[in-house]
């Protein structure tokens, strides 16, 4: 299984969010669960550029996609 090119601490940095680990789990679980209905860049809390960069990030494929749903997961994820 490969490396995943970057890591949710580089995605929350990318997105402009706190990265530290604390600050992350604070996040997901903050804003947790995502309505099954609702697309990742959808979500209420993202502002335009976020969710911009979140959905070109998926639709494109690219090296942010694949932390990009690991995030989706575990904002779906019910604990």
């Amino acid at each position: 299984m490969e490396t995943p090119v970057h890591s949710l601490t580089a995605l929350f940095a990318q997105l402009g969010q706190p990265n530290d680990e604390a600050s992350i789990a604070q996040f997901i679980e903050s804003h947790r669960p995502l309505a099954g209905h609702v697309m990742l860049h959808e979500a209420a809390f993202w502002t335009p550029s976020q969710a911009s960069f979140l959905c070109e990030a998926i639709r494109d494929d690219a090296d942010w996609a694949e932390v990009a749903d690991e995030l989706n997961a575990e904002l779906r994820a019910r604990h």
